[in-house]
């Protein structure tokens, strides 16, 4: 199995050692590098590729999920935390899971588990975004979707909606699953229910944007670090 590259962005020295005796349990985790805040761990991200951080929400100078929201296209992550009331929070910004300290083996496995399917989603269509498309399964077919044709993706529990700019597909996929599939790309999620494709806004506010006349709102967890 390919080795999964990942980090570390702790300021909690047990939490730390705690995360990197975890890793080292699981074959294919390969620790790349560990850091106390975020602004250290954006510098390592704009030169080398990582597939997964394990990321405290509590850190100092800039806050975790304040710094996830800065990323256009983060790697998958893994929320580490001893504060509950940041999961739904979490969750939006699509994160694979969130671990709640003192964090137990089983469920930091599960949580690698999840994050792996999430990887192994990204890299399967590799070659599919190279060509300027995506398969979805539409109605039990494999549909090819143009990338270049999509407006925006809208999710409903576990169905999304596909809206180009001829018709309207409707998958049965986690919003988070594509939106691995769509990572480095054109596309960037401005709330909990919707993914744009940002050359494709003709007007935008602090509230919302606009495309072919559609008003789409910007979720209020996603105001700070949205731009164009």
């Amino acid at each position: 199995m390919k080795k999964i590259k990942c980090i570390i962005t702790e300021d909690e020295p047990l939490a730390v050692n705690v995360l990197k005796n975890y890793i080292q349990r699981v074959p294919y985790l390969e620790l790349m590098a560990v850091f106390k805040e975020a602004f250290s761990t954006e510098k390592y991200l704009q030169k080398e590729k990582i597939d997964l951080i394990f990321l405290d929400i509590h850190l100092p100078q800039l806050k975790g999920l304040d710094f996830l929201r800065t990323l256009r296209y983060p790697p998958v992550v893994i929320i580490t935390t001893a504060y509950h009331q940041y999961a739904l929070e979490g969750f939006e910004l699509s994160v694979a899971d969130y671990l709640m300290k003192p964090i137990a083996f089983d469920r930091f496995a599960s949580a690698v588990n999840k994050a792996t399917k999430l990887i192994d989603v990204s890299a399967t269509f590799q070659s599919e975004k190279k060509e300027n498309s995506i398969f979805l399964t539409i109605n039990r077919k494999k549909v090819r979707i143009l990338l270049d044709d999509i407006l925006f993706i809208e999710s409903n529990r576990e169905y999304v909606t596909i809206h180009t700019s001829t018709s309207k597909y409707i998958s049965k996929i986690s919003t988070t699953e594509l939106e691995a599939m769509l990572s480095d790309t054109n596309f960037k999620r401005i709330h909990r229910s919707f993914i744009v494709a940002v050359n494709k806004i003709e007007t935008y506010t602090k509230e919302n944007v606009e495309i072919k006349g559609i008003i789409i709102p910007i979720g209020k967890n996603y105001k700070r670090g949205f731009t164009i």
